[in-house]
């Protein structure tokens, strides 16, 4: 029983975290709920072995093989006659967002993981490169890369005259 409890609590403190970088890295909620829930179906089934200090580490490592591998696999876009009406929730700069969402759906699906990993989760490099399997210098040189086509995609913030 201290398992079901174990997780059920780690669930609860971990959810919105993960679904948020999920949404950073495919760009659509549906997409983002679906690797969320994915993901801790895997871990689960893993519990009893993941050790407490690296469940996290884990579920981040999880989470990114899941979002790699649907790429992959193939997209889930389909194509319909008229853009769905929807209001942006109130204090929200929806057009920044999009443009944000647009200019990181640009990146290849590696370097947006990198961009992400570096930048909304903070990690450092090293972990990122751990994570993906890849040398420290390909996170550095990729992160870069993304970096610039995001400051390329992206309109020059807006700055007040004093």
């Amino acid at each position: 029983m201290s398992r079901d409890v174990d997780f059920s609590e780690y669930f609860a403190a971990r959810v919105q975290r993960f679904r948020r970088v999920a949404f950073a890295l495919s760009g659509d909620w549906h997409a983002a709920e679906d690797l969320v829930q994915a993901m801790f179906v895997q871990l689960y089934r893993r519990w009893r072995r993941v050790r407490p200090g690296t469940a996290d580490a884990y579920a981040r490592r999880i989470l990114l093989n899941l979002f790699l591998a649907g790429r992959r696999v193939s997209g889930r876009e389909y194509v319909t006659s008229s853009v769905p009406e929807r209001e942006s929730p109130p204090g929200r700069d929806t057009s920044l967002r999009l443009d944000v969402e647009r200019a990181l759906a640009g990146l290849t699906p590696r370097q947006r993981a990198m961009v992400v990993l570096r930048f909304l989760e903070d990690l450092p490099v090293r972990e990122v490169a751990a994570l993906l399997g890849v040398a420290e210098g390909t996170v550095k040189s990729q992160t870069a890369r993304g970096v610039e086509a995001l400051r390329t995609a992206l309109p020059a913030p807006a700055t007040e005259e004093s």
